[in-house]
């Protein structure tokens, strides 16, 4: 296993973040390319399987970190709102704001994790990751239509805390 570099360091101790091997935000703020990288070749199916299964959709170590700060800040929200296009992670209906917390694998962000491409099973893999991309640019551009102002937080934002503390705050202000 890769080991994690001083920013997450830092982070682990303030906030308890991306603690155990157990949790994928481990793996990610490790840039191992889980899960599709290197260590995938060691792995049986049934692994990967059980690993692949353990993945959340909501209440994310990086959801977790923004819902945190938004709320020392003084601000409540609603928690994934099905009424709204695309479930929304963090939803402040008085002000008609929302957060979406995207992963950066999982929704194609440009930075190095998000650049990764699967190594096995393309076939299933890229098509699916494009259809991620496709459904967030739908989600956004209806929340948009609706009336929704929007703020998209990257996993890899979530590291430096005090840049995402003000700029959450200066969002919903």
């Amino acid at each position: 296993m890769a080991s994690c570099g001083p920013a997450v360091s830092d982070l682990a101790d303030k906030l308890h973040y991306f603690q155990t091997e157990k949790t994928v935000g481990h793996l990610y703020s490790c840039h191992v390319g889980w899960p599709l990288g290197p260590d995938m070749k060691r792995r049986s199916k049934e692994q990967i399987s059980e690993q692949m299964r353990s993945i959340r959709k909501k209440d994310t170590k990086p959801e977790l970190v923004v819902r945190r700060l938004a709320h020392r800040l003084g601000f409540r929200f609603r928690l994934h709102r099905r009424d709204l296009p695309g479930t929304p992670d963090i939803v402040f209906p008085s002000r008609r704001k929302v957060i979406l917390v995207h992963g950066c694998f999982w929704h194609q962000h440009h930075c190095g994790l998000g650049r990764k491409q699967p190594t096995t099973n393309r076939d299933y893999w890229l098509p699916k990751l494009a259809r991620n991309v496709t459904r967030d640019a739908q989600a956004e551009l209806a929340l948009t239509n609706l009336g929704w102002q929007i703020f998209v937080v990257w996993e890899c934002e979530t590291r430096a805390v005090e840049d995402l503390r003000s700029r959450i705050s200066a969002f919903l202000r």
